[in-house]
């Protein structure tokens, strides 16, 4: 008993200074509901009906959250009134009363900032330990501040001002130029509390506006300040300089696992924009002048006509890096715009970056099924469907890579070939010399393969050398561009190929997407809202214990709480029932029913709810990526039939 009283004496002072902390918030959280009173979002009856309703909820919610939810205020109107003047509260406060972070989370960044060796703020604490992203910080500073937040784009920003003086000034005051307007120049401060930052740009520019910048936006545009300086000290571009920016730029591409890299001409500069996990994100800016070396130095890679700059191009490099060991494959496009040749890298993998086909994200059930049931089946046509991006290739390898070999033969043909592999007769297109797609396909079946991969079906004629290929007892597999499993049936009828030669030669459809992985670091749970349920096709009922999983963003995942893709599978392997139904020439739904029912078919959707449910990807990336055209199943059914734990 001594000891208990003893604890709850300790506890005490720790409570009360929770208690006190959070009433403090609590009263400079008052400024933001008088300031959206006066500007006539918010009355005082409505504003105490919240406050009873927020004192009967969880700490972790918020009064300005529950204005929110009982729809007396938007998000819009919160916006306005926080910016239309400085808001006199304490940054923690204000983080907390808009959502972004929680008590536990401030006190936290608290802990750490007085552990760290070096001074920081409590801001750059919360973004460097990933409870909040810079670009919430600073509009929220903007609030706090009174100062406009201004996104940095050097194509935007005055060439005359940016060169007044060097960049090393720049660098160590911390500020940078952005416009002149009416004789006043608007600068973008890192620190705009810096007293020393201001004298700087008032001495060099006068009369000036201050606006708040992000301070990774400033590195990277001082970057390329510093970039475009040493190249007009070096004088003109040449091939020496064209080498190592290309090599750097393919490195770093390959450092942080891009797909693709797009260098596109604009009117005043040159973009350099990275795929990552699906998504387009912005990597540099060049200078102008510097974008036909670049080009003519790609063409030679690639072994694409340098003199002809009015035609689109392809080509394809192995790049070997000396540097760093690194070996690179790519297929590059030139295409011709009006600003110049838009230039487009993609990186493809080698064998030894071929994904196995228990690697490539199928549960274990649909995974068995597809090996036994449709890989191992002597002849017939396997189709692997979806839009471009989808992830097609890599499975259609995978399953290639495991069908390999001695007593095997493979014979491809592709446009073009997308990975090297030892042991398979592959075969790239090349207009030029008439070794076209027919004329490839003519010769293929003379080459006495086992297996036939035909990289693409993209028409009548196409399809047809896989059926007929298939009758002659071949196994043919290839990739289709169809929405799922059941469109890529009906878009062979569409292209008046038989219903009989479809039912009697076709195995299975594979249809996949690829969704972005939840990132493991700053993954929390979340606890689907009704809405979310009813988008999903179920009910209230239905959607009891369900738990799914989303990012909050840290410096491992750049902030965007996803990091990797994930394949999402629907295979259908034809029984007689559904090839009966394809004779019969039934609706894609009849179609879609008769499979779920007899051949065990399990949806995109159903197989991505599962993968969400089992934290490897989120709800709204099902919503962003996946077809509903059925109700799906409860998820334990779902894991029942697909076997995940």
């Amino acid at each position: 008993m001594d000891d208990q009283k003893a604890m709850r004496t300790a506890q005490t002072p720790i409570i009360a200074k929770d208690i006190d902390r959070a009433s403090e918030r609590a009263e400079q959280a008052g400024v933001i509901y008088e300031m959206l009173i006066s500007k006539g979002y918010l009355d005082e009856q409505k504003l105490n009906y919240a406050k009873r309703v927020h004192s009967k909820l969880g700490d972790n919610s918020t009064l300005t959250r529950v204005l929110q939810d009982l729809k007396y205020i938007t998000a819009e109107q919160l916006r306005d009134t926080l910016s239309a003047s400085k808001v006199n509260l304490k940054l923690g406060a204000l983080l907390i009363e808009l959502g972004l972070i929680t008590d536990h989370d401030l006190t936290t960044a608290f802990g750490l900032q007085k552990k760290s060796a070096v001074r920081k703020t409590i801001g750059e604490v919360l973004v460097e330990s990933g409870m909040l992203d810079e670009k919430s910080l600073l509009e929220v500073l903007s609030f706090q501040l009174g100062l406009p937040y201004h996104e940095l784009e050097i194509s935007r920003m005055d060439a005359r001002l940016l060169r007044k003086v060097p960049t090393t000034w720049y660098s160590l005051h911390q500020f940078l130029p952005v416009e002149r307007t009416d004789g006043q120049v608007t600068v973008a401060f890192v620190d705009p509390l810096n007293r020393e930052s201001q004298d700087a740009a008032e001495k060099i520019f006068g009369d000036i506006r201050q606006v708040l910048c992000s301070k990774s936006q400033f590195s990277d545009v001082l970057g390329a300040l510093e970039n475009e300086a040493v190249l007009l000290k070096a004088g003109p571009i040449d091939e020496k300089s064209a080498v190592g920016i290309v090599n750097a730029m393919l490195d770093e591409a390959w450092n942080i696992g891009a797909s693709d890299i797009h260098i596109e001409p604009m009117k005043d500069r040159i973009r350099v924009r990275f795929r990552l996990d699906g998504v387009l994100v912005h990597h540099k800016d060049l200078p102008l002048q510097i974008g036909p070396a670049i080009t003519s130095r790609l063409k030679i890679m690639a072994k694409a006509d340098i003199a002809e700059k009015r035609r689109h191009q392809d080509g394809r490099i192995q790049f070997d890096d000396p540097r760093t060991g690194n070996t690179l494959d790519m297929r590059v496009s030139f295409y011709v715009t009006v600003w110049g040749e838009k230039t487009v890298l993609r990186l493809l993998g080698r064998k030894g970056l071929l994904l196995g086909l228990s690697e490539i994200g199928m549960y274990p059930k649909m995974l068995e099924r597809y090996k036994f049931d449709v890989l191992d089946i002597p002849f017939g046509v396997i189709l692997v469907t979806g839009p471009t991006g989808s992830g097609k290739t890599t499975t259609l390898y995978s399953s290639i890579s495991y069908l390999e070999g001695m007593d095997t033969s493979i014979v491809t043909v592709e446009d073009p070939v997308e990975y090297l592999m030892d042991g398979i007769a592959q075969c790239s297109i090349d207009p030029k010399i008439n070794l076209t797609f027919e004329e490839s396909l003519k010769h293929v079946v003379r080459q006495d393969p086992d297996i036939i991969v035909i990289g693409e079906i993209r028409d009548k004629f196409s399809a047809e050398t896989c059926i007929q290929a298939s009758l002659t007892g071949h196994k043919v597999i290839s990739t289709f561009h169809t929405e799922d499993s059941i469109g890529g049936l009906i878009r062979l009828l569409n292209m008046n190929i038989e219903a009989f030669l479809i039912s009697s030669t076709v195995v299975s459809v594979l249809a996949q997407r690829l969704l972005r992985k939840v990132c493991p670091k700053c993954s929390e749970d979340y606890i689907p809202q009704p809405l979310d349920i009813r988008r999903l096709g179920y009910g209230a009922n239905d959607a009891k214990g369900l738990r799914f999983k989303l990012g909050r963003g840290c410096s491992e995942c750049r902030f965007t709480g996803y990091k990797g893709r994930v394949g999402v599978y629907e295979l259908l392997v034809l029984n007689e029932p559904v090839k009966d139904a394809i004779l019969n020439k039934k609706t894609s739904y009849e179609i879609r029913r008769i499979s779920t029912e007899t051949s065990g078919l399990v949806t995109l959707l159903e197989d991505g709810i599962l993968k969400a449910a089992n934290g490897l990807t989120s709800v709204q990336e099902i919503f962003r990526s996946l077809p509903r055209v059925t109700k799906p199943r409860p998820v334990h059914e779902l894991r029942r039939l697909l076997g995940s734990e």
